[in-house]
């Protein structure tokens, strides 16, 4: 019996009994499963178990005896969110392609559900650093693996995600891994010891090699504009600056004359049939939306579709693009729900940085969310060129920013509670009840957990 699949099959089951009691290790385990994809990397039985849908049965069986407080702050990430939800099930509903809209909904309401969960449940500093770091260095350890392939083939071989899962295709993990350099970052400047920090430093510079080594052009794009934000947003900028001058041009001029024949037609994507393919899908979907206020549903990018709206019937793509992704299959209420989530994302990003950044106790927060900002550029860039709309790292990200929200909120509501405590007349004079003081000193030991 192989070994890959005995090991991911101890560790999932073994932790299911924890999970009751524990709906955060679950939910870490949750990330494991759905980021790294471990069961994927092995060759029998555990190839296709439904581990994660097992999981996800668990933490929503603990919810229910959970004895912490389960609420989502209503702000307005999680309020978009919801009404976006909302639409595109009006218009899977009205879908062209029932059957495959249905099945992709499937996939894409589970997503959000888990998000809600991660919204009520991953509440303090501990567990939301538990949860960044597993998401980091499950996907982290794709482009370690790129990096060392890239360089010991010469960059001659495109590097791919594991097989079967979001982030298959090489346009894919490069989009995923562009996300994950400014998490990496984060818990850079999180530890202390100074291994740890050269080894995540590491990690960071492979994966930089393996986005390059996908030998995508989209990715290269986001990858350009992810590192300018990283250096933008970073604290202790100078080593990083330096490592990256030195690294970005190295490797550039490493990887082999074909690949540098496939990125010079970023200039001239008028002569490459895959831009102009894209292109013609991007028309489709603009004049899709245009035809159908709910545009034509999950799966849209179909040749019956393309018959009826594409400047080239013929030629059918994909989206690749998370914008007309959007647009085609939900038109545009749809779009503009998707980009005023965006928007919402970083300003609340923007707004917890202004905070936090005043107290050493909060510093933490402020790093997390301006390296939440770079990963969203580099999602918003790369984006354009690759069709990962639904793509459950975006919107946990997001759930992250909310819950960094909270603990401020909390820690501001905490602070005045105390000072009423020592002047009864100003705690008198705000009416603040007795009960309500209690409630938040118990939500305070939660944060001080870890």
């Amino acid at each position: 019996m192989p070994l890959r699949d005995v090991f991911v099959t101890v560790v999932v089951f073994g932790l299911l009994p924890k999970i009751l009691s524990r709906p955060d290790i679950g939910l870490l385990l949750w990330c494991w499963l759905s980021y790294m994809n471990p069961h994927k990397l092995s060759w029998q039985f555990a190839h296709d178990f439904p581990f994660a849908l097992i999981t996800a049965l668990a933490i929503l069986l603990g919810l229910l005896i959970w004895k912490e407080p389960k609420k989502v702050p209503w702000t307005s990430i999680p309020v978009i969110l919801l009404i976006f939800i909302g639409w595109i099930f009006l218009t899977t509903l009205f879908a062209i392609d029932q059957e495959g809209a249905w099945e992709q909904w499937n996939k894409v309401w589970k997503i959000q559900l888990m998000t809600f969960v991660v919204i009520m449940v991953m509440t303090t500093k501990w567990r939301i650093n538990a949860m960044v770091s597993v998401i980091a260095l499950s996907l982290g350890f794709y482009g370690f693996k790129g990096g060392i392939f890239t360089v010991l083939t010469g960059g001659a071989y495109a590097v791919y995600g594991p097989g079967g899962s979001f982030i298959a295709g090489n346009n894919e993990i490069g989009l995923a891994l562009i996300m994950t350099i400014p998490l990496l970052r984060y818990l850079q400047l999180s530890v202390e010891q100074q291994r740890l920090k050269q080894g995540l430093g590491l990690a960071i510079l492979l994966c930089v090699i393996s986005i390059v080594g996908t030998q995508s052009r989209g990715a290269l794009l986001g990858l350009a504009a992810m590192i300018f934000f990283l250096i933008a947003k970073s604290r202790k900028k100078g080593l990083l600056i330096l490592v990256l001058i030195v690294s970005i041009p190295t490797i550039i001029a490493f990887m082999p004359e074909s690949w540098h024949a496939r990125m010079s037609t970023i200039k001239t994507y008028e002569q490459d049939d895959s831009a102009m393919g894209r292109i013609n899908a991007w028309t489709m979907a603009f004049n899709l939306a245009k035809d159908r206020i709910m545009g034509g549903g999950f799966e849209c990018f179909r040749p019956i579709t393309f018959s009826l709206y594409a400047p080239n019937p013929d030629d059918v793509h994909d989206a690749h693009s998370i914008y007309f992704e959007i647009l085609g299959e939900h038109g545009f209420v749809g779009l503009a729900l998707f980009l005023l989530l965006w928007v919402s994302g970083w300003r609340a990003a923007s707004a917890a940085i202004r905070i936090a950044k005043r107290s050493d106790e909060t510093r933490w927060i402020s790093d997390l969310c301006s390296m939440i900002q770079v990963s969203l550029i580099g999602y918003a860039t790369a984006g354009a060129f690759l069709g990962l709309a639904y793509f459950d790292l975006y919107y946990n990200l997001l759930a992250i920013l909310v819950l960094c929200t909270a603990i401020l909120n909390r820690k501001s509501e905490v602070n005045t509670q105390e000072k009423d405590l020592e002047n009864p007349l100003a705690a008198r004079s705000r009416a603040i009840p007795r009960k309500f003081i209690k409630e938040r000193k118990k939500q305070l030991i939660y944060d001080k957990e870890g």
